[in-house]
This record gives C-alpha cells, sequence and structure tokens, in this order.
C-alpha cells in the first residue's frame, strides 16, 4: 500500500483530502502540529471506511522536524501541501517583512523542505505526486492582503518550476486552487459576506471541502498521469482560465 501525505490534515480541507484519498486506498499519513485530537478523529474516520491512516506530528515549517517526520513515516507516493497558519487582512501601509515571511513559511518553506525530504524516494520509484493547495485570490487580487496572496502566487511558482525539473523522474506537480469553502475556522463569517460571494459565483451554490478533496484525488491518481505544472480552480466558476 502507498502512502499519501496530507499536511494540515487535522480538519477543514486537508481532514477531507485525508479522508478522500484513504478512500482511494492509500495510506494516509495525517500530518498536524498542534491538534491531536483533531487528526486521530480524521485517521478514526478513514479507518472506519475502511482504510489505512496513521498519524504523522511534525512542524512543516522546521526543517529538522521535517527531516524525522518523513523519515518516520517512509517512503511517500503523493505529497498534498494544505497546511496554513494565521491569515488576517492587514492594509498595505501596515504590512511587515515578517508579516510575509510568516505567509512564506507555510506556502514556500514548508512545500520545499517536505519536497526535499521526499524525492530520494520518488527519484528511486521513478513517480510520485505533489498537490500544491493554491488559492483563488492570486487571480482575484484581494485588497489588504498582499502578504496571503504574494505567498500562494509564489507557491504556484514552484509547482511550474517543479514540473518541468521533476517531470523526467515520473513526478508530477500540479496546484488546486479552492475559492472560499466554508470551513471551521470560518465560523465568525455573516450572513452578508456569505450572500456577497455566492452571488459572484456561475454555480450559484456554494463549495464544500470534498470539492476540493474530489480533484486532489484525481490528481493522484493514474487518470491524470498526463496532467503536470497546472492550476485547477475549484471555485464555482468565480476564476476562470
Amino acid at each position: 500500500m502507498k502512502t499519501a501525505l496530507v499536511t494540515g490534515a487535522s480538519r477543514g480541507l486537508g481532514a477531507a483530502i485525508a479522508e478522500r484519498l484513504g478512500a482511494d486506498g492509500w495510506h494516509v499519513a495525517v500530518n498536524y502540529a498542534h491538534d491531536t485530537e483533531g487528526a486521530s478523529a480524521v485517521a478514526d474516520r478513514v479507518r472506519a471506511a475502511g482504510g489505512s491512516a496513521a498519524l504523522a506530528r511534525f512542524d512543516v515549517t522546521d526543517e529538522e522536524s521535517v527531516r524525522r517526520g518523513v523519515a518516520e513515516i517512509g517512503p511517500v507516493e503523493v505529497v498534498v501541501n494544505n497546511a496554513t497558519g494565521p491569515q488576517p487582512y492587514i492594509p498595505a501601509d501596515k504590512q511587515t517583512w515578517a508579516d510575509h515571511l510568516d505567509q512564506l513559511r507555510f506556502f514556500v518553506k514548508a512545500p520545499l523542505l517536505i519536497l526535499q525530504a521526499v524525492l530520494p524516494a520518488m527519484r528511486e520509484a521513478g513517480s510520485g505526486r505533489i498537490v500544491n493547495v493554491g488559492s483563488e485570490v492570486t487571480d482575484l487580487g484581494n485588497p489588504e492582503f498582499g502578504h496571503y496572496v504574494a505567498a500562494k502566487a509564489a507557491m504556484h511558482g514552484l509547482t511550474r518550476s517543479w514540473a518541468r525539473e521533476l517531470g523526467p523522474y515520473g513526478i508530477r506537480v500540479n496546484t488546486v486552487e479552492p475559492g472560499w469553502i466554508p470551513v471551521e475556522r470560518h465560523a465568525g463569517v455573516t450572513q452578508e459576506e456569505y450572500d456577497e460571494y455566492l452571488s459572484h459565483l456561475p454555480l450559484d451554490h456554494m463549495g464544500v471541502p470534498v470539492d476540493v478533496a474530489e480533484t486532489v484525488a484525481f490528481l493522484a491518481s493514474p487518470g491524470a498521469r498526463f496532467l503536470t505544472g497546472q492550476r485547477i480552480a475549484v471555485n464555482g466558476g468565480r476564476t476562470m482560465s
């Protein structure tokens, strides 16, 4: 049984992705940094559905932690870079370089550290999949969000470069760009904010975490064997390529 590592998988999109990959027969390494209860619940749901899962607690932004964590998991065939931190809105004239670094740590540093940890085994196997979880904000350019938008854009830059460099080794790299998919951390959103976002969607209904998980599962599957370097928007048509 081959292993899929999903970072930030104790809740939200990461949890849905982990459960969906488990249903496809992947052994899922449920990564998390702090929420043992949440990650354990995700792993339990994967197993209850007939899948295989194990907890993988490590800080994706710390080099030594990533090295140890990946070594404990063993060879990884699929990586889903989903982990994130706080995403505050800050006016441009108030943003600091530290604010930008906070986002780059999760969306550039963490994917790089994990790639470097899993790459030797992927090269040896002659196959692998990297799925970076981006965001529609790179097209929308949300105001007061430059630190986050820039980091997510940089994340897709990694996708494009890695796809060209690693393709000869049979390693595919793609970006999934969710729109606003309400999850636990959006509990404070008002009905007015919800309705305003919905008004921009051609499909006229909000997405749910499984919509993103289905796209990730496709990219991890043999059906996507000739697809690399792409970004796929999962946002009901809010943005279009």
